[in-house]
């Protein structure tokens, strides 16, 4: 079936315009579902696959399998010998990666276009047969210790979000990291890792994108030849516990021996990202910190010198998302003053409207930001992630309708020290997955975007400890 994806496009004078990026998707027998681009501007091309499983997917005491499975399946399979998968793709013209999230796993290369073929037959063997052994287990349960002391230990604030996702999360796995915890890897058994492959590294749990120079009708027929004899998985039940609503205050304390300056985090539990609220917290996010101009930076950072840095940012995630807003005090200036501040801008956002000209403006500019600033290889992978199996297709056209929402969600408010607690301070009216929408015209003569954060009956949740 051959789809259109609409994207808007930056212009001069906060005008927008739409490009068509064409794509044609369909399934194969044994489940896998394929997305082809053809973009024939540059000699390149890029071959994906996406696994629809992530840190959410694991047992609460075998944290970590998904990312473990990132590298463990670069160690070879029946036909690439261990340690070659990248020197292959380099000795060939091509660049690498893969990364994992709560929701999935994501592998892919970049070749000239005229070694499309090896692209596939590589991801293809990756999903075919793996070599996973008890020497590569061993190599890589390695690796992962070192990247978890690098990123997360030894880095300081690193453990932010472990600390946001414990207290906004009791009962969906989305309250464990990604990482994991080393403890589980070492004492989890070659047959458990061969069990968690066989189960989710499977055709039927999986998107394949080809995108770049390429000819559809030849490309079709290499994935078929490449995949098509890949045996279909068995079918995979999810049945994730549910959180309950936030109906009282949290508070929550976090100690970091890695910092110098503590730091406020309101944390905020909000939609998963095939609701169209997720969009509208995007361009929250770019109105409030997006640049020396957003409101936060301006007024914290470079009016009032109160703090070194602030931020705003939402973690788009599939069942539930997280809203972050954060700051580094400067000086005398303490937490408090950052919150109450902070406070006052989502005040504004509550309470006023953005003007017609500095909505369009952050309109085209979220839609040509880090999101969606990519070639039209990227906006496909994009689509992938915000598509993954078992989703409608048609979720990824929400993503440029910034139609007006009312947003009402729950928050946890956490804030960090050097051997003093993370305090912090009310920052939602909050509902947990609850929400109030509040449809108004999109244009009118002064006023086109009114994103809110609403008051509501139930009780303020936030995360206030005290330093």
């Amino acid at each position: 079936m051959t789809k259109k994806i609409t994207l808007l496009l930056f212009c001069p004078l906060f005008l927008c315009i739409a490009q068509s990026v064409s794509f044609e998707e369909y399934d194969l027998d044994n489940g896998l579902h394929v997305i082809l681009h053809q973009d024939n501007n540059a000699p390149v091309v890029t071959t994906s696959v996406m696994y629809h499983v992530g840190a959410k997917d694991e047992q609460p005491d075998r944290t970590g399998f998904a990312h473990f499975f990132e590298h463990l399946l670069f160690e070879g399979t029946e036909n690439i010998e261990r340690g070659q998968w990248f020197s292959i793709v380099t000795e060939n013209g091509g660049t690498n990666n893969a990364n994992t999230t709560d929701d999935r796993t994501y592998y892919y290369e970049v070749f000239p276009s005229n070694n499309l073929e090896l692209g596939l037959w590589m991801e293809s063997e990756r999903m075919l047969h793996p070599i996973i052994e008890q020497g590569g287990v061993d190599t890589q349960n390695e690796v992962v210790k070192e990247e978890k002391r690098l990123r997360v230990d030894n880095q300081p604030y690193g453990k932010f979000l472990e600390n946001v996702k414990k207290n906004l999360f009791s009962k969906h796995p989305y309250r464990w990291t990604t990482i994991g915890e080393m403890e589980h890897l070492d004492a989890a058994t070659l047959d458990e890792f061969l069990a968690f492959n066989k189960k989710f590294y499977v055709p039927n749990n999986a998107v394949l994108v080809v995108a770049g120079d390429i000819d559809i009708a030849s490309t079709k027929k290499m994935v078929q030849g490449y995949f098509g004899d890949i045996p279909r998985g068995a079918d995979i039940e999810r049945n994730y516990e549910k959180d309950d609503p936030i109906t009282e205050t949290i508070s929550a304390t976090a100690y970091d021996s890695n910092i110098q300056i503590p730091a406020v985090i309101n944390a905020y539990r909000t939609p998963g990202f095939s609701e169209r609220d997720s969009r509208v917290l995007d361009m929250i996010s770019t109105y409030l910190s997006d640049g020396p101009s957003s409101k936060l930076y301006k007024k914290l950072v470079d009016e009032k010198k109160m703090a070194l840095q602030t931020g705003a940012f939402n973690i788009s995630q599939e069942d539930y998302s997280m809203y972050v807003i954060f700051g580094l005090p400067l000086g005398e200036n303490t937490l408090d003053d950052l919150v109450s501040e902070m406070d006052e801008e989502i005040v504004k956002i509550q309470d006023q409207l953005i003007s017609s000209s500095l909505q369009r403006a952050y309109q085209c500019h979220l839609v040509n930001s880090s999101h969606l600033h990519c070639s039209q290889i990227d906006r496909l992978c994009l689509f992938v992630q915000f598509c993954p199996p078992g989703r409608s297709r048609e979720t990824v056209e929400n993503t440029c309708d910034f139609l007006v929402g009312i947003v009402v969600f729950a928050s946890i408010n956490l804030v960090c020290t050097l051997r003093t607690p993370f305090r912090t301070k009310n920052l939602s009216r909050g509902l947990d997955s609850h929400f109030t929408y509040a449809n108004m015209p999109f244009f009118t003569s002064d006023r086109c975007f009114v994103p809110r954060f609403i008051k509501s009956n139930r009780p303020e949740i936030f995360i206030n400890s005290q330093k």
